[in-house]
């Protein structure tokens, strides 16, 4: 009674998902584990040119974590909704821990070669397909339905702070202590995700559909979605134009490697400040008291493309980091309200199997860096992005066109 005196209603609003012990459970293992992941994807990008100095091997890292994803997710969007999904994330964050720790192995003793960073990247995609659908549909189960927007909003949010955390120290700690240690690193915060898990062992979390065959469930899901002009829209734009606007995040090694030359901590800056924007982002959409619109996220999904096109033009690294901040925020408005319109408008039944369309973005991700590492090695990194953003900017613009005729 006390603290919610001395709080402000607006910020209550904001962060009122937290007020739910097994969300907040969740929450704490979330920006643990995620900052470990962020800290291993910084050392991954760095080790990578570092082998090989090219942005095309980069981009193939990213394509061989794709080609898992672009074919198992759906798969993992059907387990999230015949089993527990408690139980579908302990499994997988327990094998990424394991991969972290060869990982990291691997480096320490000399022996890391770039075929078996694309076979450890090809085993994280497949983990990747199973642990998303069930991460995010598992936010469901854990706070009242007129609490979800805003714990979506917050799940953002934190995943977009540990973008600031674990870049802010990767950077860092490559030089103190050398890229293998941030493997290490990453290994031991799974932990923390695994505990707070455990601790929702009391929860219902999934595993409602009855048991029948997982190809028919996987059939339902693509007929549901076939049938819901809304829903079918808002996929198409969470994973059509992320294949040309997120590759940026791993571009970033590129143009602190070679365009602005700052080094690593220099690329754990640049990350940082794209993430402190999306922080910023998602806290304006989770303090919002209107329900989510689609001009909404529209708008910002064109500014993403306008503030990469800047920053892909910008030489100098004080505008390059205001470009990212706006990037960053943009992005995560246009995404975290794109995903909020997915989960209201979803029934719980069909959640997993949806939201696994949702993230077959995770796969073309990677496949949008491949494409953009290989315009990079012909016109250079910033011809390539600001190209790349051009095309989001256009696709903007169609979608504003071709929204559904309904009142959001």
């Amino acid at each position: 009674m006390g603290l919610d005196f001395i709080v402000p209603d607006s910020l209550r609003r904001t962060f009122r998902s937290l007020y739910n012990r097994n969300y907040l459970l969740l929450w704490i293992g979330t920006v643990v584990s995620s900052s470990g992941d962020w800290m291993d994807q910084i050392a991954l990008n760095w080790l990578v040119l570092e082998l090989t100095n090219s942005p095309l091997s980069l981009g193939l890292v990213n394509l061989w974590r794709a080609i898992p994803v672009i074919f198992l997710i759906p798969l993992g969007g059907v387990a999230a909704d015949h089993w527990s999904r408690r139980k579908i994330l302990m499994i997988t964050q327990s094998i990424a821990m394991c991969l972290a720790f060869v990982l990291g192995a691997l480096v320490t003793t000399g022996l890391v070669k770039i075929w078996e960073i694309y076979l450890i990247a090809a085993s994280r995609g497949a983990v990747m397909s199973f642990n998303l659908p069930a991460r995010q549909a598992i936010i469901n189960d854990l706070v009242p339905k007129d609490e979800l927007p805003n714990a979506i909003a917050l799940n953002s949010a934190t995943h977009n702070l540990t973008r600031v955390l674990g870049p802010s120290l990767g950077g860092i700690l490559i030089v103190l202590l050398g890229v293998d240690w941030l493997f290490y690193l990453n290994g031991l915060s799974f932990l923390a995700i695994l505990q707070t898990l455990h601790l929702l062992k009391e929860v219902s979390t999934g595993g409602g559909l009855k048991k029948s065959n997982p190809l028919q469930e996987l059939k339902g899901g693509f007929l549901f979605l076939k049938g819901n002009k809304l829903l079918r829209y808002l996929v198409f734009l969470a994973v059509i134009p992320m294949f040309f606007g997120q590759p940026y995040m791993t571009m970033l090694a590129v143009f602190a490697h070679s365009v602005l030359r700052i080094g690593p901590a220099g690329l754990g800056m640049l990350t940082s400040t794209a993430a402190l924007g999306s922080i910023a982002g998602a806290l304006v959409v989770a303090s919002r008291r209107r329900e989510p619109r689609i001009g909404y996220m529209i708008g910002g999904m064109i500014f993403f493309g306008m503030a990469l096109l800047l920053f892909s033009l910008s030489t100098w690294v004080m505008t390059s980091m205001l470009f990212l901040f706006l990037a960053g925020a943009s992005n995560m408005t246009y995404s975290s309200t794109n995903n909020t319109l997915l989960q209201t408008n979803v029934p719980d039944a069909y959640r997993g199997r949806v939201l696994s369309m949702l993230f077959i973005n995770r796969g073309l991700v990677p496949l949008g860096t491949a494409m953009t590492g290989l315009l990079a090695e012909i016109m250079g990194a910033p011809k390539a992005l600001g190209t790349m953003a051009l095309i989001l900017m256009f696709l903007g613009g169609m979608a504003m066109i071709m929204r559904p005729g309904i009142s959001q």
